[in-house]
């Protein structure tokens, strides 16, 4: 792996190891993973998210499906349309809440292909930690208002709403939540942190972890010595929140993962943690902290409880092929290119082996998805009556 660094980013990178190391220092030499997580992507000024750096896209350290194409937004509108469009008739708000925009191309794809199928779309509001950002954020979805001259307006949020009516979504968000890590020797589950030696970031075995915290799946299973995973407790509260703030609509996500029984598959011996650097995936997660995204995997089960937990009436998941194709991609691909028309078609056609391939995203991504009270909005309907979320369900 050839990876060139200037020197003001290794510079950067071991100024923030050695506030790491300080703080592992004062805690006793060892710090649970999920801290040491929170710093490398979200310590102020130092952070992956939060210094300033080029994440997203050809020139970035990976590509989202709002990168690769319009198309990913416009399918998602066909699943948003029938409960915007309640939403109005009912003379409420037509809203949408966006957690991590990126750099902001699901919002204006989203916003364009609202435009086109003629529906106004009074706000677009945005949940957005990294400050650069929200810069390229603001420009993006200040272009194609002013383009398209919308009338939506359009801000960016520190906190969700109480009492969220309208449509939330969030794009490869969860898998950005800091996690922790635990270890299986001896037959027991161990918390596995970091500790710091001889000038490295290096992995520590602490305390056993309470039995109340751990799935069905770590207690019933049988794993092999040294079995390594993660616990997703932030993630699950994030989602319990995210829950009890809406009111009434739809959540929709994207993200990759796997259900409880997947995730916790005996043969998945090392966990799903992973680092990206310009297009590198990386294992170890101690390798360039603040230059390199760190992300795990979604443990979609738990999720889907947490959602049920705050009264969910529904919850829905399936891959990001199935999704993509129930909600029209083909359709909307034929109306946007001409297939006898090849250097045009071309990217359109790329765009699509790449979102639906099993291959490349269209299994591994999830779309996941949960309604409350639906039914005041579409008397008689339940979230599986809506495009994209009519296939089988996987949970």
């Amino acid at each position: 792996m050839d990876i060139t660094l200037t020197s003001l980013e290794t510079e950067h990178s071991e100024l923030l190891k050695g506030k790491i190391a300080s703080e592992i220092a004062s805690q006793g030499g060892w710090l649970p993973f999920s801290r040491y997580m929170e710093m490398a992507l979200y310590e102020p000024g130092m952070g992956y998210y939060s210094a300033g750096a080029h994440k997203l896209g050809t020139g970035g350290d990976f590509t989202t499906a709002p990168e690769l194409s319009p198309l990913f937004g416009a399918a998602i509108c066909s699943t948003l349309l029938p409960v915007l469009e309640s939403l109005k008739e009912k003379g409420l708000r037509t809203q949408i809440l966006e957690f991590g925009a990126g750099t902001g191309k699901l919002a204006a794809s989203v916003l364009s292909r609202l435009h086109d199928l003629g529906f106004s779309l009074d706000r677009y509001d945005i949940i957005e930690i990294s400050p650069d950002l929200a810069q390229r954020q603001q420009e993006c979805i200040g272009n194609i208002v002013e383009k398209l001259k919308l009338s939506t307006q359009y801000r960016w949020l520190e906190k969700l709403p109480k009492d969220f009516k309208g449509i939330i979504l969030a794009n490869e968000v969860i898998d950005a939540i800091p996690c922790d890590v635990i270890i299986y020797q001896n037959g027991f589950w161990y918390w596995y942190g970091v500790t710091f030696q001889d000038g490295k970031l290096l992995w520590k075995v602490s305390s056993p972890v309470n039995q109340e915290l751990l799935p069905e799946s770590l207690l019933d299973g049988s794993f092999s010595e040294g079995y390594v995973t993660e616990l997703h407790t932030p993630a699950n509260a994030w989602m319990h929140q995210v829950a009890k703030h809406l009111d009434t609509g739809l959540f929709l996500t994207f993200d990759y993962g796997f259900p409880e029984s997947e995730y916790y598959h005996p043969q998945r011996l090392e966990g799903t943690l992973m680092a990206h650097h310009r297009h590198h995936a990386i294992q170890d997660p101690f390798y360039l902290p603040g230059l390199c995204d760190l992300t795990t995997h979604i443990e979609w089960s738990q999720i889907a409880r947490s959602a049920l937990a705050e009264n969910a009436d529904d919850i829905f998941l399936t891959n990001q092929a199935g999704y993509l194709l129930d909600a029209g991609i083909g359709d909307i691909a034929l109306e946007i290119g001409d297939p006898s028309a090849p250097e045009t078609f071309l990217p359109i056609s790329n765009a699509l082996q790449k979102l639906l391939s099993e291959a490349e995203m269209g299994e591994l991504f999830k779309a996941f998805a949960f309604s409350k009270n639906l039914d005041t909005l579409l008397p008689g309907s339940s979230l599986e009556d809506l495009p994209g979320l009519r296939g089988r369900n996987r949970l």
